[in-house]
């Protein structure tokens, strides 16, 4: 009789302290949150771009958070499905594969302003529309990149070419190729806007008029915080409240890493749901990927 008693004690203290967090502590390590962020290699980096928010957020839901370093997206997705990692920071391009392979969910976005795809030209080139691009050679950033490689290929692709046939793919750095652009090495550069506007800013041989944009894309996806499908679902609707209700102090913390000023201006987007990457499906599919179980180029 004592033994049963007890038990329904200690029962309704688990209750009364917060079930939910030693649910997610059952599947997290130690009580603890291992935290991938994929675009970032090795954990100094990850500590100077995401520690201040690590930090913050860890406090606020009360929980251990804990960066998991990983040394490619592929590798990401192993840890995660080897349940070694509960939380995901990653883009719209390596969504859909976490998404495909993990069954990670959604959680959160983390909106990036003005995130969009530009096709930049010389001027005076004679180039006008994505049409005129065709039989020639266009700059673009790394393979599997959602803003660099995939969403100029789209850009691409909605003008009425065929990036695999129609042009020459040269894949490139952000640098280089803004100088082929201005050696006519290459008769377009495909990039995200900031990067433009920074390139352009920069230039010290030609002044912005001397560049004109013949086409952009529609705003992407937002990168986006996920939980790894073996966490308990309940920990979902805990992270939203906690980024809702320290918005401010949180999205400070994210904007201290230097790398991380691109999303100055951001706020946290709780809304956001599966369908919002069937874009960047369209994208895999244009560069002839048709399933998502793999990242391009990996």
């Amino acid at each position: 009789m004592k033994t049963s008693k007890l038990l329904r004690v200690a029962l309704a203290a688990w209750v009364s302290l917060g079930g939910w967090m030693m649910s997610a502590h059952a599947q997290a390590k130690d009580g603890t949150l291992r935290m991938i962020v994929t675009d970032l290699e090795g954990l100094e980096q990850i500590q100077r771009e995401f520690g201040p928010f690590r930090d913050l957020f860890a406090e606020k839901l009360g929980m251990s958070v804990e960066f998991y370093p990983v040394p490619n997206r592929t590798a990401g997705v192993e840890a995660v499905r080897s349940k070694k990692a509960d939380i995901i920071l990653t883009g719209p391009s390596e969504y859909v594969v976490f998404r495909e392979m993990t069954k990670a969910r959604p959680v959160a976005g983390f909106s990036r302003p003005d995130y969009f795809c530009s096709i930049v030209t010389l001027a005076d080139s004679g180039i006008n529309s994505v049409e005129d691009l065709k039989g020639k050679k266009v700059a673009i950033g790394g393979v599997g990149s959602t803003s660099k490689h995939l969403a100029p290929c789209q850009i691409l692709a909605d003008g009425g070419l065929d990036p695999l046939k129609d042009v020459k793919i040269v894949h490139t750095s952000i640098d280089l190729g803004w100088e082929a652009l201005k050696r006519g090495d290459v008769a377009a550069w495909g990039m995200t806007n900031d990067k433009v506007l920074k390139m352009r800013g920069k230039d010290k041989d030609l002044p912005p008029g001397a560049f004109k944009v013949i086409a952009r894309g529609p705003d992407l996806p937002n990168d986006v915080l996920l939980v790894a499908g073996h966490v308990p679902s309940d920990i979902d609707a805990k992270i939203r409240e906690v980024l809702v209700e320290n918005s401010d102090a949180l999205v400070q913390a994210v904007l201290q890493g230097e790398d991380n000023k691109k999303y100055k201006g951001m706020r946290f987007l709780t809304g956001v749901k599966d369908s919002d990457y069937n874009y960047v499906r369209s994208m895999y599919k244009t560069i002839g990927q048709k399933k998502f179980s793999k990242f391009p180029g990996e």
